[in-house]
């Protein structure tokens, strides 16, 4: 996995903001090939409930500007799905089979 010690507390803390308790965040795609160069952070995030799309927009909003202010703005990829729930996005259940835990809050 391809994330420093301080960008995961960083995810830590912007989610603790941004998101109730329950909520899970999970690392996908190109990070977790150690091999790999660059590439942006895809993040999943998995609240215990579904959210109005506006709740949705908000939290979002809130986590990526929160993210842009400690990490100085990298590139940044959020889904946010339900845990409970299926989702019809492709992107969704990609993310779902290749994850890493990185924060429960």
């Amino acid at each position: 996995m391809r994330l420093c010690p301080n960008e995961i507390e960083a995810i830590a803390q912007a989610a603790k903001e941004a998101f109730p308790p329950g909520t899970g965040i999970f690392l996908f795609g190109s990070r977790l090939d150690d091999q790999a160069r660059g590439g942006d952070i895809d993040l999943l995030v998995e609240p215990p409930m579904a959210w109005s799309p506006r709740q949705v927009v908000d939290r979002r909003t809130r986590f990526i500007a929160t993210l842009y202010r400690l990490l100085e703005e990298q590139r940044i990829d959020v889904l946010i799905a339900p845990a409970d729930a299926s989702d019809p996005r492709a992107i969704v259940d990609h993310a779902r089979n290749h994850r890493v835990a990185l924060v429960q809050i």
